[in-house]
């Protein structure tokens, strides 16, 4: 099974995308509500069909976006049967097997930080995701949320510290950026329960945490109470109206050859390439309006109001750029040619001044 981690750097959590190589069916773990378009990006990029959301626990720090991939990609909500949640698709307990194509997960219960935390092994015990139970030398909180610090150092113990020390540990959430660790590293380094530290040593660091509430604890745990359901239409979820755009990983809006002849007379087209190419063989789309990639900023833009912007190339490199030199406020108003004016030609669309 191959493993994606993912970051929001909001509430530093980890998102993970588990996938079979050989079947391309997927699992997201902990996906966090504000990136669901780039983790469906990935998805779609990766040629993936997305099986399952699954949550480690009702997270308090951020909202899911289990919700939002039901309703667009027909993938099933699993979430811990002890978490209370509702909208779920499937409520699991310890034991539980997930599968993946060909590849495996099985649930193990993990209490402590919530009773509805779970953390996901892989079948051949490689790996475990831990949600907020075991981080890189830390542990979940227990101050709120049915926490319990002897709960919690009784699962990490017994269920995860079991487990193979080579086995890698994939945490929910890290402040300063550490991705992983082993069960080996933990069980020997693990300030708060590793070594010949008891369980009395480690309830009484629990108490003396001392960390604020989560910043977005009122409106997270509600919504996560619910797996992010909202009584919405998400048929086009953030979709910008003026063109059917497809969201790139790389944090960009594309619009495709087809779709771009459809809008063009409706848009501002800025063909970035130098002064050279523009006049050269390969020509360029009528009404397009040339600013070679070195002059794309956020002053020159502001010439080009009450209309979306697509912004053109060669092959579809140097438009993704000129959108970040750009630096649009609306993001949603711009868009960069998929492929450039290689892919437009070989499309059959016109062009001024090109050649055979």
């Amino acid at each position: 099974m191959e493993v994606r981690q993912l970051f929001d750097p909001i509430s530093c959590t980890y998102t993970y995308l588990a996938y079979d190589q050989n079947t391309k069916d997927a699992v997201l773990i902990d996906p966090v509500f504000e990136f669901f378009l780039r983790d469906d990006a990935l998805i779609q990029e990766l040629g993936l069909t997305l099986k399952y959301t699954l949550e480690t626990h009702i997270h308090a720090d951020h909202v899911t976006s289990a919700w939002l991939f039901k309703i667009k990609r027909n993938s099933e909500i699993a979430i811990s049967r002890e978490s209370g949640a509702k909208n779920s698709d499937r409520l699991l307990s310890h034991g539980d097997i997930i599968s993946v194509g060909q590849s495996k997960l099985t649930t193990v219960a993990t209490p402590g930080h919530t009773n509805g935390c779970v953390s996901y092994l892989l079948g051949d015990q490689s790996a475990i995701f831990t949600g907020d139970a075991l981080l890189v030398r830390g542990t979940g909180r227990t101050d709120f949320q049915e926490g319990s610090s002897i709960k919690l150092f009784k699962s990490i113990t017994n269920a995860i510290f079991s487990l193979p020390d080579n086995c890698i540990v994939y945490p929910a959430h890290d402040y300063a950026g550490i991705m992983s660790s082993t069960i080996g590293e933990e069980k020997q380094f693990n300030p708060r329960l590793g070594g010949m530290l008891s369980e009395a040593d480690f309830v009484k660091s629990m108490e003396h945490l001392n960390l604020p509430h989560p910043k977005k604890i009122d409106a997270a745990v509600p919504a996560n109470s619910n797996c992010g359901y909202m009584d919405e239409d998400f048929s086009f979820i953030k979709q910008p109206s003026w063109a059917h755009l497809k969201y790139t990983f790389a944090d960009n809006w594309d619009i495709e050859s087809p779709e771009l002849f459809r809008i063009k007379e409706e848009v501002f087209l800025i063909d970035v390439r130098s002064e050279k190419e523009f006049s050269g063989a390969l020509g360029r789309i009528s009404n397009s309006i040339n600013l070679p990639l070195e002059t794309i900023n956020a002053k020159i833009m502001k010439q080009y109001k009450g209309k979306p912007v697509v912004f053109i190339c060669r092959a579809g490199g140097r438009s993704v750029q000129a959108l970040k030199n750009a630096d649009l406020v609306k993001k949603t108003e711009a868009a960069s040619l998929r492929g450039g004016l290689i892919a437009w030609r070989s499309e059959g669309f016109e062009v001024e001044n090109g050649s055979n």
